[in-house]
């Protein structure tokens, strides 16, 4: 069997996406994610100029080969836009074995540590009350894990606190940037109280997580870790900007709240440190930033001898093709910490069609072959590519922030 043909479809059912699809000359073919959410456009001229006449006439069952040669053999390792063509790449080519195996995708990886996937999802609210009643719902819908974000009092609501934001299409569709407003001084008394009331309404049968988005120093982390150590959460994500590893040292000394990092880290080089120190309990690499399968299993069989435990990243903007390969590396992975699952469109559930569903606070991976996940092209091609961003972050005063 040899590689015949690669295309790279973008499209746009509500969020721009980047897919690999590898054809081969027996006719089975596999698809991946190469999404970089704001830089789509980098990650396909990577692909197409120079990972793709690479590629034509190999073997696509020589999966760790091509990894290696696309990482080692660039030379400029590393990066989002170098590691998403990877992880395309690298998923379309597990998604092929499985094929040709007849086998879904966690039996190729050594068989099911579980039945099925915890996951959790999103609340946010303008006011305390209006989280709190929208985690009541999902909790009523059968969830068992929830993230909880708020507004802070006075400033315009940031991205995953205003209404249904992580489902919000419209604001990643603004053609230049919007810009947020952050004071954390505001922010760090408001978080406690709006975790202290969701205790009291829902008590503590319900795992309740909270994202920062790498806002704060390691001391304000440390002190807000402390302030919510009386509410149990689940874990407190993103609390500082993760270049600086040894950072989460002072949080470590302060605070036992679990710690949860890793949505943009590309390799296990990104996050070294941070596991064999234990500064972290969950890693929250994902398929289509870390290097495809391949780079999800190097990192989660690291992780587990640090007792550190996986949480794949799933936001919007991870298409339902890495969402198939992050559960079924969740089905199989030993050390499985949760799933974030944010839903998708109607418009991209039709693009692509899946073997994956949703039970309540579950994902199923289904048992077709591979990952289980395909493309409608002639559905794509309703959804051209329309250029996009994420939101960027000021202080008051104006000072750029991390977001």
């Amino acid at each position: 069997m040899k590689i015949r043909d690669i295309k790279v479809i973008v499209a746009s059912p509500g969020r721009n996406f980047v897919t690999v699809k590898i054809i081969t000359d027996e006719g089975l073919y596999g698809i991946g994610d190469a999404t970089v959410n704001g830089r789509e456009k980098a990650v396909v001229a990577y692909l197409e100029e120079h990972v793709i006449p690479c590629l034509i006439g190999r073997d696509p069952m020589q999966i760790e080969d091509i990894w290696q040669y696309l990482y080692k053999g660039a030379y400029w390792r590393r990066g989002p836009i170098t590691m998403a063509a990877i992880s395309g790449i690298d998923m379309a080519l597990w998604d092929i074995k499985g094929k040709a195996a007849n086998m879904p995708l966690y039996q190729l990886l050594g068989g099911a540590s579980r039945e099925k996937v915890l996951i959790y999802q999103h609340v946010g609210g303008l006011t305390i009350e209006e989280t709190v009643e929208g985690v009541v719902a999902l909790k009523e819908a059968g969830l068992e894990a929830i993230r909880a974000q708020v507004s802070i009092p006075g400033l315009p609501p940031i991205y995953g606190t205003g209404k249904a934001k992580d489902q919000d299409s419209d604001v990643f569709r603004q053609g230049l940037p919007t810009e947020e407003v952050w004071a954390t001084h505001k922010y760090l008394p408001l978080v406690p109280k709006l975790f202290e009331k969701l205790r009291d309404t829902v008590g503590y049968d319900v795992h309740l997580l909270h994202d920062v988005h790498h806002r704060l120093t390691p001391i304000e982390a440390a002190r807000l870790g402390k302030d919510l150590e009386p509410f149990r959460l689940f874990w407190l994500e993103d609390a500082v900007p993760a270049e600086l590893q040894e950072g989460f040292r002072l949080i470590r000394q302060h605070t036992t709240t679990p710690l949860a990092l890793g949505e943009i880290f590309n390799t296990i080089w990104d996050c070294q440190q941070l596991i064999s120190e234990q500064l972290i309990d969950y890693i929250r690499v994902t398929s289509v930033h870390a290097g495809g399968v391949t780079g999800l299993r190097r990192i989660f069989d690291f992780a587990s001898i640090y007792h550190v435990r996986s949480a794949c990243h799933g936001p919007m903007d991870v298409s339902p093709v890495a969402m198939g390969a992050n559960v079924h590396v969740d089905r199989w992975v030993p050390n499985f910490g949760i799933q974030e699952y944010s839903g998708y469109t109607e418009a991209t559930h039709e693009m692509f069609p899946h073997s994956w569903s949703q039970d309540k606070g579950y994902l199923l991976t289904g048992e077709a072959p591979g990952h289980g996940v395909d493309i409608d092209e002639k559905v794509a091609a309703k959804y051209p590519y329309e250029r996009a961003y994420l939101p960027v972050a000021r202080a008051t005063d104006g000072t750029l922030w991390s977001w």
